[in-house]
């Protein structure tokens, strides 16, 4: 199985990755910015990949943080 998980944390953001390239195409995602989780999902499904994302960042002064650390 080809996938891989990663941890990111910083002084803005904690980020959880878990990818996995022999996927259904199913997304469990929750990065606090709606819009970021519809346009990964769309990515899991149509590319067949199982993408796992769980993020926490300083949202409450912008989404730049958390959108860079996890693309």
């Amino acid at each position: 199985m080809r996938s891989a998980q990663v941890n990111r944390d910083t002084l803005e953001t904690q980020v959880r990755v878990s990818l996995n390239l022999d996927g259904g195409g199913k997304a469990a995602l929750d990065s606090g910015i709606p819009f970021l989780d519809h346009m990964l999902e769309q990515i899991a499904r149509h590319a067949l990949i199982d993408l796992d994302i769980s993020a926490r960042g300083d949202l409450h002064i912008d989404a730049h943080h958390t959108v860079e650390d996890i693309g």
